[in-house]
């Protein structure tokens, strides 16, 4: 960074020292020597705004401006036919036919250089598309789900996170909904965004791409991550579902979080407490620390006791795991006289 200060720096002096020598527009030394510094001024502007912008999109638009600039060209020998007396008007349509096909070509190419497949020329430009990969797309209801945020913290969640600007605008009307529940999970979306840009070593990026064609917002996701070909991370099953239909990958934390959570085979015993009752005749249903349910026969009877159960089965269902347990009566009033003669 002190390299590229100094280069700058070196930039500034050697255009505003040019202007003062060449006194560019008939201009006094001192108006062009300022005005050499503005011109520079505006150079370095320009480099602080594309030094973000990709290889694709760079290559896009000089490819775009390359074509604009022919084409104008082509047009202007048109044009020096039909307007051959008007030496007036002709300067002024070549310049505006420059700057107008040059800047379509320039707007249009940036646009679309995402399809540019830089992998096909190997070598330096391969590099592209690995660094494309690593955009991470996050929708509305991972981003109000707060997890996330915990997540980015422990540094498993690598590369860019992606915050379009559509799901921005989701949040906020989910913000300012009349429904009080509705509001408060909007300010906490926005309240979990706001943590994850705080963190230095996380880079978040919010991008303007909309599709007004589409109207739903999981459609919209969809469409952005085929035009960045990158990764949405959701907790949401519906568009986890549609999503890989479309051939999108989906980053999931629910089922990041089932992946996470403790493995218990049948035959294993675990301690439980009993918390309400079972749909089923004489059952109980108790919960692990991480939430998972664990469904206990001939457990009715001990709700609000801790017991030791041994565990039947795992049912890994798409909401999560289930764990099913028996609480064996004989067992425990077999256990009972044997721990009283102990004590005795």
């Amino acid at each position: 960074m002190r390299d590229f200060l100094l280069l700058r720096v070196a930039l500034l002096l050697l255009m505003t020292a040019s202007a003062w020598f060449f006194k560019p527009f008939g201009l006094d030394p001192p108006l062009a020597a300022l005005a050499g510094g503005a011109l520079c001024a505006v150079i370095l502007f320009f480099e602080h705004q594309i030094r973000e912008v990709t290889l694709k999109r760079l290559l896009g638009a000089a490819i775009g401006s390359l074509l604009g600039i022919v084409g104008a060209y082509l047009i202007t020998l048109v044009l020096d036919k039909v307007f051959s007396g008007d030496r007036a008007t002709l300067p002024f349509l070549h310049l505006s036919i420059l700057l107008w096909m040059t800047y379509c070509g320039l707007a249009v190419g940036a646009h679309k250089g995402e399809m540019i497949n830089l992998a096909a020329l190997g070598g330096v430009f391969g590099g592209e598309t690995s660094t494309k990969q690593q955009f991470k797309i996050l929708d509305t209801s991972v981003i109000i789900d707060g997890r996330i945020a915990d997540l980015v913290e422990t540094g498993f969640l690598d590369g860019i996170l992606v915050i379009p600007q559509f799901v921005l605008r989701e949040l906020q009307l989910v913000a300012d909904s009349a429904d009080s529940m509705k509001r408060n999970r909007g300010r906490r979306g926005l309240d979990i965004l706001q943590k994850i840009q705080k963190n230095p070593d996380l880079q978040v990026r919010i991008v303007e791409e909309d599709f007004p064609q589409v109207r739903e917002v999981d459609m919209k996701l969809i469409e952005l991550a085929k035009l960045y070909n990158c990764k949405v991370v959701t907790n949401d099953f519906n568009l986890n579902k549609v999503a890989t239909l479309h051939g999108v990958e989906v980053l999931n934390i629910n089922e990041l979080a089932n992946a996470l959570k403790p493995v218990v085979l049948p035959g294993e015993t675990m301690k439980v407490f009993i918390l309400k009752e079972g749909k089923e005749f004489n059952q109980g249903v108790a919960y692990l620390d991480d939430g998972t349910m664990v469904v206990v026969d001939n457990a009715k009877k001990l709700i609000s006791k801790t017991v030791e159960i041994t565990v039947t089965s795992v049912l890994q269902t798409t909401a999560g795991k289930m764990i099913f347990g028996r609480y064996d009566d004989r067992v425990h009033m077999a256990e009972k006289p044997v721990e009283r003669a102990a004590s005795h």
